[in-house]
């Protein structure tokens, strides 16, 4: 009697079992029944921002479900991501995110998370290209001739960014310590102004977002020398790459990419990333990211972590020689 009802409870545990992991994927193939929440670590306005709404709209439209941006700006963008890597990995908290998920673990003591293990992956979203721009009054028609141009003026010369830590002032540093350049570093509080200082030859060089750059560029305003994207941009395809221009070393672009708690389910982050990437060859889409200079991606959450730490061992070591690397 005993032998046959130790069977019946472990047939019981079985069938409960394969039940219980029957039921797990069809609730993540139900995915979402209630809203999602898209946390944005800036305050709207700004290009991941601008990027996120466009993902998040498309995603509603794709589901019927609510995607909402919720902005939690703070310490660059360590407060949106340090939420959402202390939510529930359910598939219902993702985070709209830049540069700054990889870089600032180097640019700050406590960044309060890891790019790797607290978050997964989903989808490298969309990227643009830093722009190299100087006054039209500085002797230069080309890279190298701006170079040399800095080296016949050591200490004298200045590039503007939109900030300390910004994708576009990690590409003007690495540009001068890979160069060995004597360039004075001006940060401004956003893309905007940073290049308006270079319109107004306050700060003659310029590493710039494409979006604020590119009507001063065709007002003659500023002149561009080159991009630093592996490609030319269709926003300016007459200005080289930096490798074109003979500085292979200098590459690197602004770029949006989408991840979520660690732990997320994997069938989940799939189908998020399958309506993504889905949604980024909508023509509209495209259009939208074009007016900014962006260029969609849609890469897989593999390829999607394996850039995280590629951007993370590329940049902690230019932090570190610009002396931007927190103690």
């Amino acid at each position: 009697m005993n032998k046959r009802l130790k069977t019946q409870w472990i047939l019981r545990f079985c069938l409960l079992a394969g039940a219980l992991g029957l039921a797990a994927p069809a609730v993540a193939q139900d995915w979402p029944v209630r809203p999602v929440k898209v946390v944005v670590g800036f305050t709207p306005g700004g290009p991941t921002d601008l990027v996120g709404r466009l993902v998040a709209q498309k995603l509603t439209e794709q589901t019927g479900k609510n995607f909402y941006v919720e902005n939690v700006p703070g310490a660059g963008g360590n407060v949106g991501a340090m939420r959402v890597a202390q939510s529930a990995p359910d598939g219902y908290t993702i985070l709209v995110t830049g540069g700054n998920i990889t870089n600032n673990p180097f640019l700050f003591a406590h960044a309060g998370y890891d790019p790797i293990k607290d978050f997964d992956a989903v989808a490298l979203v969309a990227a643009t290209p830093v722009v190299l721009a100087i006054n039209p009054t500085v002797p230069a028609k080309t890279v190298k001739e701006l170079v040399d141009w800095i080296r016949a003026n050591p200490g004298k010369e200045s590039y503007a960014s939109p900030g300390t830590g910004t994708p576009p002032q990690l590409v003007g540093a690495l540009f001068a310590h890979s160069l060995n350049l004597d360039l004075v570093h001006v940060p401004f509080s956003g893309g905007g102004t940073a290049v308006e200082a270079t319109v107004g030859n306050h700060t003659p060089i310029s590493f710039g977002a494409m979006a604020p750059a590119v009507p001063l560029i065709q007002a003659g305003q500023l002149r561009a020398l080159a991009v630093t994207g592996k490609e030319r941009s269709p926003t300016l395809p007459d200005i080289p790459t930096m490798t074109e221009a003979g500085f292979p070393e200098v590459e690197g672009a602004t770029w949006t990419a989408i991840a979520a708690p660690a732990g997320t389910p994997k069938d989940i982050i799939a189908q998020l990333n399958k309506l993504i990437v889905a949604g980024l060859t909508d023509d509209g889409i495209k259009q939208k990211l074009a007016a900014m200079a962006y260029v969609p991606i849609g890469d897989t959450p593999d390829e999607c972590e394996a850039f995280f730490k590629s951007e993370m061992d590329k940049w902690g070591k230019v932090i570190q020689d610009a002396g931007l690397k927190a103690e």
